[in-house]
């Protein structure tokens, strides 16, 4: 590909992001009466559940503060981004910084604080919201959230899952994946050695406990030594999961110079992509089992993991200059905006059948459950890496 190719990509990747998306969520989701996003919306903007997610919340207050960090100043991103703070700061400092599950309209708790995933989310979110804007206020929700995770963090149980379901006591992918990046991004912002170190611990930790290089795949679930287990879940491989924490610990092992580092995820990546990939249909697959077989072929795809991959493999191109890269990033990038862009509405489809075909309506009208997140962040961090191919700039 030239610079040619990546300046016709990055105005697609665009014009996606600030003619469709952007301005879909910013008609249907903000909730001017009561504060906040709300998340349960069906293709055509309407909205199913009124209740909010306390993910969504953390989610949201990071992209639209990437928005304005990354892609340019405007002043809807950025209120956006305030009508969001205002709307949890007060609920994270009524729960001591252990961040609800699920709220109601109104912010009140409807689901208490249960996994830490939702405490990630507000780190990630109070602390890109603090580098657009400079809030103390936000910084010392950061940190203060970012001490009680390490707290907790020291006790198992069902808090340190991703879905409740795994036996206490065993290790998941998903914590490491979200703190690690967490961590790392907080840490830079206050210059902060200690936070760097639990974020590079995280990093190392995926690439040296969950990366199983003879089997050639990433696990959901260890033991604590990083042994595999033999319980269901210790089989599971969720490659979205594995794509989108390659690319987390990419960026940080990058920052850092590792470049053995950088090439142990970039492999993975590559084997994730390959073990993944449908060649029946063309698509990732949601699901693997330690094996590399496919426990459903016949589910629906998601979105998001099609989102992960697409930024992972322009990075590692960026990181390698190998062409397999763009091989895969080309075959990802043709079905993917082959089947998941809905021109009518705006934003993309959650789902669609293993073929790529359209749900049926009943099934359009499920509410959207990966909030403002996944696909904007996709397309921002894709529109970066493409300028910098196009200008032939160094990372």
């Amino acid at each position: 590909m030239t610079s040619s190719d990546f300046g016709k990509l990055l105005a697609v990747y665009e014009s996606e992001l600030l003619d469709h998306v952007v301005p879909w969520w910013l008609q249907h989701a903000m909730d001017r009466e009561c504060g906040g996003i709300l998340y349960g919306i069906a293709q055509d903007g309407t909205v199913l559940v009124e209740d909010k997610s306390g993910w969504s919340q953390g989610r949201a207050l990071y992209t639209f503060s990437a928005l304005y960090n990354l892609v340019g100043k405007r002043h809807e991103w950025l209120a956006a981004a305030d009508h969001i703070c205002d709307f949890i700061l007060p609920i994270g400092r009524e729960n001591n910084w252990q961040w609800p599950e699920a709220l109601h309209r109104d912010g009140s708790v409807r689901e208490g604080p249960g996994r830490i995933y939702a405490d990630g989310f507000a780190i990630m979110g109070l602390t890109e919201y603090a580098r657009a804007t400079g809030s103390e206020e936000a910084i010392e929700a950061a940190l203060a959230t970012y001490r009680t995770v390490r707290e907790r963090m020291t006790v198992p149980g069902p808090h340190l899952d991703v879905h409740f379901s795994a036996p206490t006591g065993v290790k998941c992918h998903g914590i490491s994946m979200i703190f690690s990046i967490v961590f790392h991004e907080l840490g830079r912002l206050l210059g902060d050695a200690e936070i760097l170190q639990a974020g590079h611990d995280h990093a190392v930790q995926i690439l040296d406990h969950f990366r199983k290089p003879e089997r050639k795949l990433l696990l959901e679930y260890t033991a604590p030594d990083g042994a595999e287990l033999q319980v269901p879940e210790g089989r599971h491989v969720n490659p979205g999961h594995g794509i989108e924490s390659m690319w987390f610990v990419m960026h940080i092992f990058r920052d850092r110079r590792e470049r053995r580092r950088i090439d142990q995820a970039i492999e993975c990546l590559r084997w994730t992509m390959e073990a993944c990939w449908d060649e029946e249909y063309g698509g990732m697959f949601g699901a693997l089992e330690l094996d590399g077989s496919v426990p459903q072929p016949d589910v629906r795809k998601a979105m998001w993991p099609h989102g992960e991959a697409l930024y992972a493999l322009l990075l590692a191109y960026e990181l390698c200059r190998e062409s397999w890269c763009l091989e895969w990033y080309e075959r990802l990038h043709e079905w993917t905006f082959a089947h998941f862009p809905d021109r009518e509405h705006g934003e993309w489809r959650e789902y669609v059948e293993r073929d790529g075909s359209v749900p049926p309506e009943d099934a359009q009208r499920l509410p959207q459950i990966h909030t403002f997140f996944h696909l904007p962040r996709t397309l921002i961090r894709c529109m970066q890496v493409l300028q910098r191919l196009c200008d032939a700039r160094p990372l």
